[in-house]
């Protein structure tokens, strides 16, 4: 099947739909050069095989069905088997960005050669063409959908092979584990040793650790990719819709005196420190009126139980009441941060009956109002979500749920190669789970990899990519 596919000659228009300056129609495949012969010529007349590859030239794009009529001008850009994206011969057509433009220069190279790419299949060419492995592929797709400039850097080094590489490093440990154990099974006469039983404990427990690394910067992975679910919860009146907006650095939610203006949760994409949060400012109904309300209760209620951390707003400037006790109850025991806002006013809450009942809570006053307090409220915020510690940019991120799931299982089958070991166990079942645990780094690499995961991955990426 993948043989089949890889003989074909693909073409796609590789750049956002709708109008820009300029548009891209990609080509990749034997037929590549002779599609571009077909259909683009040259200033000089020359023909697009004859280009040096790695080039650029100026030229027009004709369609020879309608007596050689130009449909664009246009720069051609060729790079020569192997040394392209996809190891095959590719040809770049860049046209002005009009939908119509780019639609017609695809529907020639269609029409004279190519077929319709699939989604992500330049880059599952240049995977089973050897060009990457499938970290760094899916690095790829980390870096179009980026939303940071954090885990964009993050997402570079992955494309580097810096991920594949500490991998590579923990699959030598075990193989060399591996090797020592099938050599002492078929020549049993050669019993190990204790240097060479505690050797190979060393190994074991070096690949366990290399991979617990790994995991532990999976939750941060997590958080830079996706982005931490900050829920801003209260009654009614206490400035959740200000502070979202003062995060925001935009009037985004109404604010008014009147109390339940907001009456659904609203959601918005914010950096803070460099760190995504999806923000949701909840509806402060606490008795609903009708369904609408108790649509809005439910969804608040929702959203709560799936944040990542809470921000609890309290106006200091009142005391505690019921709908404030009401709230509290609910969220006791989750992530909280304690938002005592209104600090620009006179102080009336006790502070003390807050602590008692969320005692292991921060809390930081703050005047949405004013903007008092929130540099210092936005710093906790991110020391939350990291659980205090820096984000090291240099350092390799796992973020992938793949990858993350693969990890797991490598490291419960080097767990019970380390229990079997211990408790002195017939040598064939360490290396049964040694064996295990490299079979979950290469899946993780691609080396060992069913079809329909491949194409299951593949499918995520847009069709020029």
């Amino acid at each position: 099947m993948y043989q089949e596919s890889l003989k074909d000659t693909i073409a796609a228009i590789s750049t956002p739909p709708g109008q820009g300056g300029i548009g891209i129609v990609r080509i990749s495949g034997k037929e590549s050069l002779n599609i571009a012969d077909k259909i683009f010529v040259a200033k000089n007349n020359k023909k697009p095989s004859s280009f040096r590859t790695y080039s650029v030239h100026y030229g027009k794009v004709f369609d020879l069905n309608k007596d050689a009529q130009i449909v664009d001008e246009a720069l051609i850009i060729l790079m020569k088997s192997p040394k392209s994206y996809t190891a095959e011969d590719v040809v770049e057509i860049s046209c002005h960005g009009g939908s119509a433009s780019l639609k017609k220069i695809l529907s020639l190279a269609l029409e004279s050669g190519a077929r319709l790419a699939q989604p992500g299949e330049f880059t599952k060419r240049a995977f089973l063409n050897g060009r990457m492995d499938l970290t760094q592929a899916e690095a790829v797709l980390d870096i179009i959908q980026a939303k940071t400039e954090a885990f964009l850097r993050t997402s570079v080094n992955q494309l580097k092979g810096e991920l594949t590489l500490e991998l590579e490093s923990i699959r030598e440990l075990l193989m060399d584990s591996y090797v020592e154990i099938e050599a002492i099974v078929n020549f049993p006469e050669d019993d190990i040793d204790a240097s060479s039983r505690q050797g190979l404990m060393v190994r074991i427990d070096d690949a366990i650790q290399k991979v617990n690394t790994l995991l532990l910067s999976s939750d941060q992975g997590r958080i830079m990719k996706e982005g931490a679910k900050v829920v801003i919860c209260g009654k009614p009146n206490v400035g959740k819709s200000s502070l979202l907006n003062v995060f925001l650095r935009m009037p985004r939610a109404i604010v008014s005196e009147v109390k339940g203006t907001t009456r659904d949760t609203i959601e918005e994409s914010a950096q803070i420190k460099g760190i995504p949060l999806q923000l949701v400012d909840t509806a402060g109904i606490l008795r609903p009126r009708n369904s609408i309300e108790k649509e809005a209760v439910r969804r608040s209620h929702l959203n709560i139980d799936e944040a990542d951390l809470i921000l609890f707003m309290i106006d200091i400037s009142d005391r505690i009441s019921k709908e404030d006790q009401q709230i509290i109850d609910k969220i006791k025991g989750k992530n909280i941060i304690v938002v005592l806002n209104k600090s620009d006013k006179r102080v009336r809450v006790d502070v003390e009956k807050i602590r008692k009942h969320l005692s292991d809570s921060l809390q930081i006053k703050v005047s949405a109002l004013c903007k008092d307090g929130i540099d210092i409220l936005e710093e906790n915020i991110v020391k939350n979500i990291l659980h205090g510690k820096e984000f090291q940019e240099s350092k390799i991120v796992i973020s992938n749920v793949r990858q993350i799931e693969s990890l797991k299982k490598c490291l419960l089958a080097l767990q019970k190669a380390k229990h079997h070991f211990l408790n002195q166990l017939s040598l064939e079942f360490i290396s049964e789970e040694i064996k295990l645990a490299v079979d979950s780094l290469d899946k993780i690499t691609g080396k060992s990899i069913s079809q329909d995961l491949l194409d299951k991955i593949f499918s995520s990426f847009c069709i020029g990519k």
